[in-house]
């Protein structure tokens, strides 16, 4: 899995304010201790001493060991008197300490090389809120995904019932989101509006986001029109290089964008590459399959349909249904 570079560039930033913050705060409460606390000043001075010796020890050879932990125990009861001054003045023992957000790295975000997991959490954090700036993300959740709305008559056309057949599509796309790596299948989620799939991939790209997986999110009017204004500008094409690149990309409501030679081309050349490289993409659409050919070749529609796992959203329109509800 790999962060997008803003990311990680947001992540690198927080964490160095954060250090910042708190070494601001140790000075600021430094300084109004050595005023207050006089005494405090002479003991941390002795502490100052205690860390020259340590590195004189380091020349002692075999007696060295032993000479360092006498100078530990002296360390250590220099600390326990600077605590007592501070509880004496009327401040927590700990006043001194730098505050740092997380004392396992002090807010460098590694421990020894190795990311620490206050990095990692941040880092998922903000690859959330990400997804949530370009998308209704925060609401689209499997918790508030309501099957109950939709109908449980069987429809002859199908053999089965709109709810019963949507039960099984959740179902599966909550086992995907919790199964997902970035070897997992395509889907491609078709049927009529309002019948749930945008929610259902964006309950999928919020699991996968959470797990640290780079998800991007883009309407295809949006991503189409994007890739034709830096084609046609002369910019350096990193949307397409980020839309090939990412863990998971999730193109919506194909079919509502304006269709032309070039976005005919773009779509084609995503897709072909993410499915070459085995790189999943969840594609919705309310086009069925003959309309697909029609806006868009039997060459775009035979990849779709040929590499995808096919989801058929069936039933009423759920937002109308809770229109009529309230």
């Amino acid at each position: 899995m790999s962060y997008p570079k803003e990311v990680i560039m947001q992540a690198n930033a927080l964490t160095a304010k954060r250090r910042a913050d708190a070494e601001q705060i140790q000075r600021i409460r430094h300084t109004e201790i050595t005023a207050k606390v006089p005494d405090v000043a002479k003991y941390e001075a002795e502490l100052a001493k205690t860390g020259l010796e340590v590195v004189r020890a380091l020349t002692m050879g075999e007696d060295a060991e032993k000479y360092i932990k006498g100078l530990a125990k002296q360390n250590l009861h220099i600390q326990e008197l600077i605590g007592n001054e501070l509880e004496k003045a009327g401040y927590p023992r700990d006043y001194l300490k730098t505050p740092y957000t997380c004392s396992v790295c002090s807010d460098t975000g590694f421990v020894e090389g190795v990311a620490c997991e206050c990095r990692k959490a941040l880092l998922k954090e903000l690859n959330v809120a990400r997804l949530e700036k370009v998308s209704p993300a925060r609401y689209c959740r499997f918790d508030n995904f309501d099957v109950s709305l939709y109908d449980s008559t069987v429809d002859p056309r199908y053999g089965f019932s709109p709810r019963e057949r949507m039960g099984d599509i959740f179902e599966y796309c909550r086992c995907y989101a919790d199964d997902f790596d970035e070897s997992s299948c395509s889907l491609y989620m078709h049927g009529a509006t309002g019948l749930g799939k945008t929610h259902l991939s964006l309950a999928i790209a919020n699991v996968a986001c959470a797990k640290g997986f780079n998800v991007l999110y883009y309407p295809a009017h949006n991503l189409l029109s994007l890739l034709e204004k830096e084609k046609f500008s002369g910019n350096s094409g990193e949307t397409e290089q980020e839309v090939l690149d990412c863990d998971l990309l999730i193109i919506d409501d194909l079919g509502s964008e304006f269709s032309t030679q070039f976005t005919v081309s773009a779509l084609y050349n995503i897709i072909n590459t993410r499915f070459n490289l085995s790189k999943p993409v969840i594609i919705s659409t309310n086009l069925n399959e003959e309309e697909l050919e029609k806006r868009y070749t039997q060459r775009v529609t035979s990849r779709i349909i040929g590499y995808c796992e096919s989801l058929l959203f069936v039933g009423r329109d759920v937002r109308q249904i809770k229109s009529e509800m309230q």
